[in-house]
């Protein structure tokens, strides 16, 4: 499956506004961005509309607000970073929707770019409310997309927006989508596949894995989320993280591993500790984890396992650390891997979220074939799934 999107380099933009939805969902720490990844990856096409004669408008959404304005929340550190970029001013947008976008017309009088405050200090943004859409659309003549990371959400400034203006890919989502594919159209010369998948959340991901179940030759479980699948082989996991709603659909996906022939790889020994501000752990098997306990790394047989098998790879998808990589004695298996995936002779692609933030403290993000600026997005994408954000384009 190849998707054909309309390029917004092939439109004659000059003297007109594009209103251009971006992922800013930037971490802060007392309103300084902590990366800017996620900024920089959107200004090749920021640039590319300037110097098509545009005026833009670019809209993101940080953190989760729920509808309430509040100052934590607020864009305001990222119009900072964007008019020292531009070395021109980027004004911060607010109000927007309650003056029907007066405030914007009036600074893109003065301005070539402006930021939309927080587009979730609305709830009907999250909701894709249909008026709310409209109204955005509303502001400008041509909607761009170069938020890869939320296209898996159908929300109004996502989906919506593109129902009102011609819409069009940007740089960003366009480069995603090619990559991406690559694993999506797997082909037999690029196998074996190899999936590995951590993080906490396994409630989110079960129904991913069920589909790359249909894609990958191997999926390596770690992190938190590993703890569910092993307590639905019956394991003590001591106070491990568990879902336990969850544990039922595992046991499904361990099954279905099994009768499709995939090699579904779980943790054999964790490091476990009485909890996360703990400073040591200690090696034990899976099997053997004590009372009042909890997993908070892959052991070290794990880590060699997880590693061998790797050597193999044609090509390999990452997301999620393998445990609690925050903390100096739980990050040695998450960095472990990070090194042997760069290391390996693979097309390697890291899924977004916290396995980023790893690579980019290890100084090996280079090694990479492509990092995506998308967690759950990326996941959706290469699993089948049919992201809202992209389909409003080719409607």
């Amino acid at each position: 499956m190849k998707i054909e999107l309309k390029k917004v380099e092939d439109v004659d933009l000059q003297d007109r506004t594009v209103f251009v939805r971006v992922d800013y969902n930037v971490p802060l720490d007392n309103a300084i961005i902590v990366d800017t990844t996620r900024i920089d990856r959107s200004l090749p096409t920021l640039d590319l509309l300037l110097d098509k004669g545009a005026k833009v408008i670019l809209a993101s959404h940080l953190g989760r607000p729920k509808g309430i304005k509040e100052s934590r929340f607020s864009l305001a550190p990222v119009a900072k970073y964007l008019t020292r970029y531009a070395n021109e001013d980027v004004p911060l947008i607010e109000n927007y929707i309650e003056d029907s976008g007066a405030s914007v017309r009036e600074a893109l009088a003065n301005h070539r770019i402006v930021l939309l405050e927080n587009l979730r200090f609305y709830e009907e943004e999250k909701k894709g409310d249909a008026e709310f859409a409209k109204t955005l659309a509303s502001f400008a003549d041509i909607y761009v997309n170069d938020a890869f990371g939320t296209s898996h959400r159908a929300h109004a400034s996502m989906a919506g927006v593109p129902k009102h203006i011609p819409g069009y890919a940007g740089l960003l989502l366009r480069h995603e989508i090619d990559n991406l594919s690559r694993i999506l159209n797997i082909k037999d010369a690029d196998r074996p596949f190899i999936c590995v998948l951590g993080g906490a959340k396994v409630a989110d991901k079960i129904p991913i894995i069920s589909n790359l179940l249909e894609r990958a030759d191997i999926i390596m479980i770690g992190g938190g989320m590993a703890f569910s699948f092993l307590k639905c082989q019956g394991m003590n996991v001591g106070s491990s993280l568990v879902n336990d709603n969850s544990v039922d659909e595992c046991r499904y996906i361990l099954e279905k591993a099994q009768r499709l022939g995939i090699d579904f790889v779980l943790p054999m020994d964790v490091v476990i500790a009485p909890g996360v501000s703990s400073q040591t752990g200690e090696n034990v098997d899976v099997d053997n984890i004590p009372h009042g306990m909890m997993g908070l790394d892959i052991g070290q047989e794990t880590r060699e396992v997880f590693i061998s098998i790797l050597q193999n790879a044609r090509t390999i998808f990452w997301n999620g650390p393998m445990g609690v990589f925050e903390e100096e004695p739980f990050r040695k298996g998450t960095d472990m891997l990070a090194k042997a995936i760069s290391a390996c002779d693979a097309f390697s692609v890291i899924g977004g979220g916290d396995s980023v933030v790893v690579v980019n403290e290890l100084g090996i993000a280079d090694d990479f074939d492509h990092i995506s600026t998308g967690g759950g997005a990326s996941l959706e994408f290469i699993s089948g799934v049919n992201l809202p954000g992209i389909a409003a384009l080719l409607d």
